[in-house]
């Protein structure tokens, strides 16, 4: 599904990679005289986009109580909301935990439990492992160069992240954080305990948060397509 959708954004922009001057991905060169654009606080008006940044240059470390104010504003705001009851419709339309019945009260089960791994999920990624292991939890936008080599840099993140030194290091916090999460989960997953369905939900969520880097990358694209296609709609009313 990951890869699907990279292709998709790697056709569709494929003519509009080359149109933003700025780097995220190496140090902006001395001649470069424009500056990077700034990505929107949300992607097509929902997911919550406040760990993204449009440049490395004059780069800065973020404190501590920094770290934190990013993982509340992912986890607080409106838009994780409603990721949550999105994924927790999923969860019920697919019967994933079938010990949280049907109905409302069902859905308001599977609501509470999603909601909940998006805001353990940011915490841990974004907040405590990235304080405790002195990793820099945002995301930084490439901008410029081919719509695969944009992919390439919002995956290789996932992977591969700034210390607060500024040196590049593995990832630490992206895998520990989330592998901590999918623990804490089985508190509240009652029918998904064992080793094979966490192995798969840490997977699942490597890979939605691959796709959030994806969709981070190219978010002032999103956010113009959208709002080209919304006021042609609106001008086509009248």
């Amino acid at each position: 599904m990951v890869i699907s959708f990279c292709g998709r954004i790697a056709y569709g922009w494929s003519g509009t990679c080359q149109e933003n001057p700025g780097s995220a991905g190496s140090e902006p060169t001395a001649s470069s005289s424009v500056s990077p654009e700034l990505p929107p606080k949300r992607i097509l008006g929902i997911v919550p986009n406040f760990r993204t940044t449009p440049t490395l240059k004059d780069y800065n470390p973020l404190t501590p109580r920094q770290k934190f104010k990013i993982a509340t504003q992912d986890s607080f705001d409106p838009g994780a909301v409603v990721l949550g009851a999105l994924f927790g419709g999923e969860g019920q339309l697919t019967n994933a935990n079938p010990s949280f019945g049907h109905g409302a009260s069902g859905y308001a089960r599977y609501f509470a439990a999603s909601y909940a791994d998006v805001v353990i999920g940011n915490y841990m990624t974004e907040a405590i492992y990235p304080t405790m292991l002195h990793q820099d939890p945002r995301y930084f936008r490439r901008a410029n160069g081919s719509a695969f080599s944009r992919m390439g840099s919002a995956v290789g993140q996932i992977f591969w992240t700034h210390t607060d030194s500024g040196r590049m290091q593995f990832n630490f916090s992206e895998i520990l954080g989330n592998s901590t999460g999918v623990a804490i989960s089985n508190a509240y997953y009652h029918d998904n305990r064992n080793a094979s369905d966490a192995l798969t939900k840490l997977g699942i969520q490597i890979g939605v948060d691959m796709t959030a880097n994806i969709l981070k990358e190219f978010s002032p694209e999103l956010n113009r397509l959208f709002s080209r296609k919304r006021t042609s709609k609106a001008g086509g009313g009248h």
